[in-house]
């Protein structure tokens, strides 16, 4: 760090994202990425970019957002396009909270909020998750604070009911709620039918889990329109041409093959389900996941061990450092073929940890 940082910016502690590795081929089961490419209709329209790259995208994002407010049943300007979704958590923190309005989220979630906070110099509270990592809601009733919260979490895959969700906006109805639904495709309840009967709900998305588009970073913010209006705000102020011209064309794609995305999900679903139940013949333990990927801890080795050992094999997984969670290892669910090959790597561990 250099000596000419800004001082409110001298403790800032970034985000680590899972690992990227360039050096060899891994099957790589860290950062929850879809197993599935985007589709060939999806795609289509993209190398008719190319030729108008001279010219700024559309700031208004006009026939995506249209697009993906009809699939989901809003207005237009109910939606926000975002470079990812974590640039709307981003405005979010920036909008909804200051030195007088707090951020509240777990203790056990989604590392960036953390950061977020501290970017924008927001304090913030951690309320710890239950002995079985569960969120009990009464816990942000009445929070007196913007409320964060990952539905289904990460990296615990647990989710929050519909009616569960309802319960925090409602008991909430002087600050924002902001439901992080990066992983509802795969068992989650969405709440945006809820945006329109509280103006405090903002619900965030992504395509970079379910619709096959990590790398072209693109999600969407759900709010009411005098939410929107609020976080455009932030957009305008930052980077009005936030989405570019090819990753627009390809989410307008994806859109209009939505019927490929919902047989993806089934496919991850149902590989959840068979590696959950091949884990616990080898002695893992596991939160029950509503989301692509596993929360598990083995009996009798430890999470560092597991990760390590599974890396050297070519197979990489996310292990955390946290004091409740460093047993645990999160393991994005692949193809079955990818499962299959996990578990029997995860065999040959075992072998050699009992021999």
């Amino acid at each position: 760090m250099s000596r000419f940082i800004s001082q409110k910016f001298e403790k800032l502690v970034p985000y680590t994202p899972g690992e990227q590795p360039q050096d060899k081929k891994y099957i790589k089961l860290n950062t929850n990425e879809s197993p599935f490419p985007p589709s060939d209709k999806a795609v289509s329209g993209v190398s008719d970019i190319f030729k108008r790259l001279m010219l700024y995208p559309d700031p208004e994002c006009t026939g995506l957002n249209e697009k993906f407010a009809k699939l989901i049943g809003v207005e237009k300007d109910e939606v926000m396009a975002v470079n990812g979704s974590d640039e709307i958590l981003n405005f979010a923190f920036s909008a909804f909270c200051g030195k007088e309005t707090t951020a509240v989220f777990p203790d056990i979630t989604y590392g960036f909020y953390e950061v977020f906070a501290d970017y924008n110099g927001v304090p913030y509270k951690k309320i710890p998750l239950g002995d079985d990592f569960k969120i009990n809601i009464s816990d942000y009733f009445n929070a007196n604070a913007t409320v964060f919260i990952a539905n289904p979490n990460a990296p615990t895959g647990i989710a929050l009911t519909l009616d569960e969700v309802e319960e925090i906006v409602k008991n909430n109805p002087d600050n924002v709620v902001v439901i992080d639904e990066a992983y509802v495709d795969f068992g989650g309840e969405s709440a945006v039918p809820l945006i329109h009967k509280y103006g405090n709900l903002l619900v965030t998305q992504t395509f970079s889990k379910s619709r096959s588009a990590a790398g072209a970073r693109l999600g969407f913010g759900i709010a009411c329109k005098s939410l929107i209006a609020d976080l455009n705000t932030m957009r305008f102020s930052t980077n009005p041409y936030n989405i570019n011209a090819m990753t627009m064309a390809l989410g307008e794609g994806i859109l209009d093959d939505e019927d490929y995305t919902r047989k993806n999900c089934k496919k991850i679903i149902e590989a959840r389900l068979f590696v959950e139940n091949e884990l616990k013949k080898l002695g893992f333990e596991m939160t029950n996941s509503s989301a692509n990927f596993i929360f598990a801890r083995h009996k009798n080795i430890s999470g560092e061990k597991i990760y390590k050992k599974l890396k050297e094999k070519g197979i990489l997984v996310r292990h955390f450092n946290g004091e409740r969670i460093k047993d645990f290892n999160r393991i994005t669910v692949g193809t079955k073929d990818e499962m299959t090959v996990l578990i029997g790597k995860l065999k040959e561990i075992i072998k050699e940890e009992f021999k």
